[in-house]
């Protein structure tokens, strides 16, 4: 049995590695998506007081802190037993959404472009945001300015870009000003302009990326998300649906509160990341996907203008059924951006978006709750138990890149089944197999950073323990 190990895993957010099995005949026989991190709030937030959890879990990523806010104060405002403000529940929207620009501008733009502008095999010393802002310096300027929207949006709203504190249980701590609506809105016109002009960049390069689409995490999978009462794409509210392949739905309906009853989870001893996965076909075979790409295949629409139109088109790449292709997650990314702007420009325009109700205030009233929202890399659900004084007695968090675990390690599979030679390893080949993690763009402890310099090496040994090949960098 050889063993190769990609660690770390490059342009991801977090630290994990990829350890590939060979059998003595050289072919593939196994591969492992390890994360080698371990988050432990699950356990600390234990006694806190049910308050404060919006604030903690907001620190478990400093990439996506408002997904976790957001999740968590709905969480909360169940043990209230309260319906919120409707500004507020706007407000939490708008902030959803900004979060939602900055995280998919961060994935595209700054850590899968250098994949897709410059090639798998460039250089790896400028294989980055910096080769690609030299290669293309209008491309990377507006990534940059995408990215700061979304975050400008946040700190509109909420006051600050990271880790704010305006989201609290039953609403909001604050109403928007006018100033900070009319700031956005005068801003979204030539935001949408430029995403449009992105996307349709992005559609016609995809011929030169078919090769990736076919080996990509490619296979059939269920898929699994958050929509509306009507079908539609939801970020915010709704229920779950799940669909197959094939595009039939399995599963509608499904209130986010009952996910023990449809979503169970495994462990392995090889990783920190558990495996969700949907009970009624066991573990592994009840493997699904969530994200962008889970998200525009569920769904029945976007419900806005030129969302609707790229989606019509994104859809043409599988004629009557899902899109099963994990690269075209990329795609899926940018019409969702489009559709964030969108939404925001018709909730702003919603006079009653300045309403100063923003909060209801009420005391422990359930000792359970349970949130959850779509994050960007898909539905996050938060879980929670007080005792009578409102202490947290336990706590459950299923975290998007965890639905997607059992997918990632299926996805890498069938990439290093296509590129792995026996005897030779070149970089280009391994960043192949860890471009098709970041088509997942997973986030893994985001809050936890290394300091200093972490070496990439990658060793191929034979049978004999000899060294066939190495790679460093």
């Amino acid at each position: 049995m050889q063993k190769i190990t990609i660690a770390p895993v490059t342009r991801i957010e977090g630290h994990a590695r990829i350890s590939l099995f060979l059998d003595d005949n050289g072919t593939v026989s196994d591969a492992r998506f390890q994360v080698t991190q371990i988050r432990g709030f699950e356990r600390f937030v234990t006694g806190r007081p049910f308050f404060e959890m919006p604030a903690l879990t907001a620190r478990i990523c400093g990439i996506c802190p408002v997904s976790h806010q957001l999740a968590s104060a709905k969480a909360c405002d169940q043990l209230l037993a309260v319906t919120i403000p409707a500004a507020a529940v706007r407000l939490r929207s708008l902030l959803n959404f900004g979060q939602l620009v900055q995280s998919h501008a961060l994935s595209f733009f700054y850590l899968s472009a250098p994949d897709l502008l410059l090639g798998m095999d460039h250089p790896v010393a400028t294989r980055n945001f910096f080769g690609v802002a030299e290669n293309d310096p209008q491309f990377a300027r507006d990534g940059i300015e995408l990215r700061r929207f979304g975050q400008q949006v946040i700190e509109r709203l909420a006051g600050r870009r990271i880790h704010p504190a305006w989201v609290v249980p039953g609403g909001v701590s604050a109403p928007l000003k006018s100033a900070a609506r009319d700031e956005i809105l005068n801003e979204l016109p030539a935001m949408q302009t430029l995403m449009r002009n992105h996307l349709k960049r992005f559609r016609e390069s995809l011929g030169r990326h078919q090769e990736y689409a076919d080996n990509f995490g490619c296979f059939p999978s269920l898929f699994l998300s958050l929509v509306d009462n009507l079908g539609r794409l939801e970020h915010y509210h709704g229920t779950i649906r799940i669909i197959d392949a094939h595009g039939s739905t399995i599963a509608d309906n499904l209130a986010p509160a009952s996910y023990e009853e449809y979503i169970g989870e495994a462990i392995e001893p090889w990783t920190y990341l558990k495996f969700p996965y949907y009970r009624p076909q066991g573990y592994p075979e009840g493997m699904y996907r969530v994200g962008p790409l889970a998200r525009l295949n569920v769904c029945g629409c976007c419900g806005t203008r030129y969302a609707d139109l790229e989606l019509n088109r994104f859809r043409q790449l599988a004629t009557g059924r899902p899109v099963l292709s994990s690269f075209h997650a990329h795609y899926a990314r940018l019409i969702e951006i489009l559709y964030a702007l969108e939404m925001m420009e018709q909730l702003l325009a919603d006079p009653s978006v300045l309403d100063p109700h923003v909060r209801a205030v009420a005391g422990v009233n359930a000792f359970e709750g349970i949130g959850a929202i779509e994050a960007p890399r898909g539905t996050l659900i938060h879980h929670y138990r007080v005792d009578a004084d409102g202490l947290i007695e336990q706590v459950n968090l299923i975290i998007a890149t965890g639905h997607n675990n059992l997918a990632m390690n299926r996805a890498i599979l069938q990439a290093a089944r296509r590129y792995i030679s026996q005897d030779r390893l070149e970089e280009g080949i391994l960043n192949r197999i860890e471009a098709v993690i970041r088509t997942f763009d997973p986030c893994l402890s985001c809050s936890t950073h290394a300091v200093g310099s972490m070496p990439f090496v990658i060793e191929l040994m034979g049978p004999d323990g000899r060294c066939l090949d190495r790679v460093r960098r």
